[in-house]
């Protein structure tokens, strides 16, 4: 190959011969052919490396590096050195994506150049309740606005159904290593720097929970991991937007406290137990959430997460007239 793809397709990956047939006929048969694939197989030792092989030897798109075993975010970084495209896409090796996933992505980048990003709806491939949830919850976080604004409750894109502009890299970092969750570190930075995502309103992926999933094993990934990095940068949005503005957590509870203790300067909680309110927790005052603060010298971050119990929180401040993102944030 000589001439530059368009989309340069990049996957990771260790230990994935029972599903990479899948996942690599899912790239070959794309209606958009304008693409090239980056495979960097770190350290495998059940086959993949052969089935890897075979195809690049069927097809000169396809282009193979085998490495010694380093991990996924230096693997994910080796393929993006190596990508040529204008765009990357990526894919893991357990997932399946809809031969007109390309295609509909790029259309979709080429009437919105004011994106960076852009993603698309998901179907889920597993058992497990917890991700099928995070998955309902994906597929109503479609706009740009939406989510910019919902990024602080969990990461507003599936990793797997991203394809984004490779001129980021270079601009604003990829993905890091470190005690964190690598992809959600990547997105709440450059939601941070102002980059705009989208969502192409199709399923054009299948993403699959298999029990061998890294979210599921690496501790990486673990929901303390995933609160400290998104106070990390809940706390930069608060330093930015806040102003002299008192700040209210609306969960008073022992769990929620811990979560965000970190982030500096919250005045008090709200709650509906009333045996807390009126009292302290953390030398701070809890109000009852019938009486909340003055809205136009208070700020409320909504750390309940309990599904439905946070859309009730949610309608309740709407109905008072609080605006999301300027009097309040869903953080939970």
């Amino acid at each position: 190959m000589t001439c530059s793809p368009e989309i340069s397709v990049v996957m990771p990956l260790r230990d994935a011969a029972s599903s990479l047939v899948v996942a690599l006929g899912s790239v070959c048969n794309q209606t958009f052919k304008d693409w090239e694939l980056i495979v960097i197989d770190d350290g495998s030792k059940d086959g993949s490396s052969a089935l890897l092989d075979d195809l690049a030897a069927k097809d000169e798109r396809i282009r193979i590096e085998h490495t010694e075993p380093r991990g996924v975010a230096p693997a994910m970084e080796r393929c993006c050195e190596l990508a040529r495209g204008v765009w990357i896409a990526r894919m893991d090796a357990d997932d399946w994506m809809h031969p007109e996933r390309l295609a509909k992505q790029l259309e979709y980048a080429n009437h919105h150049p004011e994106l960076g990003v852009i993603s698309c709806r998901v179907g889920y491939g597993g058992e497990g309740e917890g991700y099928r949830a995070h998955v309902d919850w994906l597929n109503t976080v479609m706009s740009p606005d939406v989510i910019a604004l919902r990024r602080f409750v969990e990461a507003p894109v599936a990793n797997p159904s991203v394809m984004f502009r490779r001129g980021l890299i270079a601009q604003l970092g990829g993905v890091r290593e470190g005690g964190f969750p690598e992809d959600y570190e990547m997105w709440l930075r450059w939601l941070d720097a102002g980059v705009r995502f989208g969502k192409v309103d199709e399923e054009l992926l299948i993403w699959n929970d298999p029990p061998t999933r890294l979210t599921r094993n690496d501790p990486r990934y673990a929901i303390e991991r995933f609160y400290e990095l998104k106070c990390l940068w809940l706390a930069k949005w608060l330093d930015r937007e806040l102003g002299e503005r008192a700040l209210w957590l609306w969960g008073a509870g022992r769990v929620t406290r811990r979560r965000f203790e970190t982030l500096p300067g919250i005045h008090g909680f709200i709650d509906v137990d009333p045996n807390k309110v009126g009292s302290q927790r953390d030398g701070r005052p809890v109000r009852w959430h019938d009486d909340l603060p003055p809205r136009e010298q208070s700020f409320i971050l909504v750390g309940v997460g309990k599904r439905g119990v946070r859309d009730e929180i949610q309608g309740l401040l709407d109905a008072q007239g609080w605006v999301e993102g300027r009097d309040y944030l869903l953080v939970a």
